[in-house]
């Protein structure tokens, strides 16, 4: 919609605006598309081997024993994965501001982590 509506004002703009200036707005309207491209990407997958983190410019791959504790704290734009590696990283597929929908994924990738993270106990 946004590229379309740059191309649409690109054709209906005053005449001072000279070529240059029409091809800007829907350059400048591929650019915030391409942005909103990148960030609506985001996502958090688990299945039963790892858990996938699509942020907007990369995609990380963990095996469930990498991961040492996923932490959102009130007010955090989205929750951090700590790693074994002693790194951590956001996982931009869960945001905060959604508030109980955010809190339950949490809970939920929480569990998980609990059930399929931890080594069991020697015996």
């Amino acid at each position: 919609m946004i590229v379309l509506g740059m191309i649409v004002l690109a054709f209906v703009v005053a005449p001072p605006f000279g070529i240059a200036d029409r091809i800007g707005l829907v350059v400048f309207g591929l650019g915030i598309a391409a942005i909103l491209h990148l960030l609506a990407r985001s996502k958090v997958v688990a299945d039963e081997q790892r858990l996938t983190v699509v942020n907007p410019l990369r995609t990380h791959r963990y095996d469930w024993a990498e991961v040492l504790r996923i932490t959102m704290v009130q007010g955090d734009p989205w929750p951090t994965l700590d790693l074994a590696d002693g790194t951590s990283v956001g996982a931009m597929g869960i945001q905060g501001s959604e508030g109980e929908r955010a809190r339950k994924a949490i809970t939920e990738l929480q569990a998980l982590l609990r059930e399929r993270g931890e080594a069991p106990e020697p015996s």
